[in-house]
């Protein structure tokens, strides 16, 4: 599991596609990601996360917690 900004993330193997994928948890809102190693997926969880809020405050929404 990865933490972020309060945010956390479980990730998964897919290994026939051979990538990593996370889902954010406790939102009701849908953010994923997909990545190839576990940096990268640190890289793409903080990514998603900070997009996430953007694009919320570009809303003017307030961000699921």
């Amino acid at each position: 599991m990865m933490t972020y900004k309060g945010y956390s993330a479980n990730i998964e193997v897919d290994l026939e596609a051979e990538i990593l994928f996370g889902r954010v948890l406790d939102i009701n809102d849908v953010v994923t990601f997909k990545a190839q190693t576990i940096e990268e997926a640190r890289q793409k969880f903080q990514n998603s996360i900070d997009d996430y809020l953007e694009f919320c405050q570009e809303l003017g929404q307030e961000p699921d917690r």
